[in-house]
């Protein structure tokens, strides 16, 4: 049965990892070969299907990944994450950080992927951890819940935005009736989870060459204004394209261009360059003195990537083996609410294949046919597809493994904290959709 591969799989992955404490690159690796030999893969194919989920996973995050983190680096070496970090600290006050995360995280994460956005905003919260000696989860943890609900419920993310063009849904609304999901949940869950127990007795500490460990002077810090215009210019451009492409229709050089800088590497590579001449010569300090930054960026997020990669390759081998048919062809004429029925084919899939975004995928397709006779809003079943999505986030999610290294955790400690949140917020969702039908049926819209 192949949801039993998926589970026997995903056991031995946590054996080798928290038993044997094997390297998470190799034995994401193994794992997978295991699974696609065990799935009828062919032999000389499985070298391909490896090849090509580590090339997928790794094109899609990669350029994201080391752009974002090189910023990071400049920033922090230069004093600018600092120079951000006493900003909110003194507006917020230091009771109040969590909030500040949050804030900063959903007015971010409405438009940029949460790969994008995690980058972007991470180096502050390692800032903040360095500079008051927070625990790294206490900062950390809310900023990535926040990230996680933009990211998944909202369009104009992929998966959402995908879904929206199956069911023939307005993105326009389905982006309305969802903020007034994603916002309360996403808030309160990022305020509760840091406070549980298990979570608060984690301590992890901040990865070494993600962050300059210096602690800067007033006067050694450079200026808010451009600290945060370096900062802010990643979330402008990106949130421009995507608001330009809903708002205006035609093929016009124009267009082409905006959506051409505002894509995330292209925006990222930008950034960077305006921040080696902003935090660079523009202040005194080499162009050696920043590549150096650079340099430690990149060296740091090596062995991050070949993790982050090697979860596409075991997310492929599951694509691969049948898995996502197999759960289509069993949830086939099951008799329940539509929106219930996509919510639960998309966790069933989440769970197995990792991928949200063949979850969101699949899910659409399989319950679209029940979508035109069942009377419920388009922009709900788009709703509760990419709610469903984000659930039971573990060992096959690449995400997950971002997660994991840059909060330096245990793959049991990620588990706990990361694979309950995405479940809770997954729940709180699907009772946000259908908190949301019942008003527009009283309301008789």
């Amino acid at each position: 049965m192949p949801l039993v591969v998926v589970g026997i799989s995903v056991a031995i992955l946590l054996f080798l990892m928290t038993k044997l404490k094997l390297n998470g690159f190799i034995a994401l690796l193994l794992v997978a070969v295991g699974v696609a030999l065990v799935r009828g893969v062919e032999m000389e194919k499985i070298p391909d299907v490896l090849g090509e989920g580590v090339g997928g996973q790794i094109g899609d995050t990669m350029l994201v990944v080391g752009l974002g983190a090189m910023v990071g680096r400049v920033m922090g070496d230069c004093g600018a994450a600092q120079r951000i970090a006493n900003t909110l600290i003194d507006t917020f006050g230091l009771r109040w950080v969590q909030v500040a995360m949050v804030v900063t995280a959903m007015l971010i994460g409405v438009t940029m992927f949460y790969e994008v956005a995690f980058v972007i905003i991470v180096p502050v919260a390692f800032t903040i951890v360095r500079v008051t000696r927070k625990n790294l989860l206490w900062v950390g943890l809310p900023m990535s819940i926040a990230l996680s609900t933009m990211h998944s419920f909202l369009p104009p993310h992929p998966g959402p935005t995908a879904v929206a063009s199956t069911f023939h849904a307005s993105v326009g609304l389905t982006l309305f009736y969802g903020l007034f999901i994603a916002v309360p949940a996403g808030a309160l869950i990022a305020l509760v989870w840091p406070r549980l127990p298990f979570v608060r007795r984690m301590d992890p500490q901040i990865p070494k060459g993600l962050v300059s460990e210096r602690t800067f002077t007033e006067e050694e810090m450079p200026g808010l204004g451009w600290s945060l215009s370096v900062a802010l210019v990643p979330v402008v451009l990106i949130a421009g394209a995507a608001v330009t492409d809903m708002a205006v229709s035609g093929d016009s050089p124009a267009l082409h261009f905006i959506t051409f800088i505002g894509s995330a590497p292209i925006a990222l590579l930008l950034t960077l360059l305006l921040a080696v001449w902003a935090f660079g010569p523009r202040i005194g300090r080499s162009l050696s003195e920043v590549s150096a930054s650079c340099n430690s960026a990149a060296q740091a997020m090596a062995m991050i990537l070949l993790v982050i990669g090697a979860g596409g390759a075991f997310k492929q081998v599951l694509v691969e083996g049948g898995i996502s048919d197999y759960i289509k062809d069993l949830t086939d004429g099951w008799s329940i609410s539509p929106i219930i029925l996509a919510w639960l084919i998309a966790v069933v899939l989440r769970v197995a294949l990792g991928s949200a975004t063949v979850a969101v995928v699949t899910a659409a397709g399989v319950v679209q046919p029940l979508l035109d006779n069942s009377g419920v809003h388009p922009e709900l079943m788009v709703l509760a597809v990419s709610c469903g999505s984000i659930a039971f986030s573990h060992v096959n999610d690449p995400g997950f493994w971002m997660f994991k290294e840059y909060f330096n955790l245990s793959v049991i400690d990620a588990i706990k904290a990361r694979t309950t949140y995405t479940t809770v917020l997954a729940v709180l969702g699907l009772g946000g959709v259908l908190a949301v039908e019942a008003a527009l049926e009283a309301l008789n819209v």
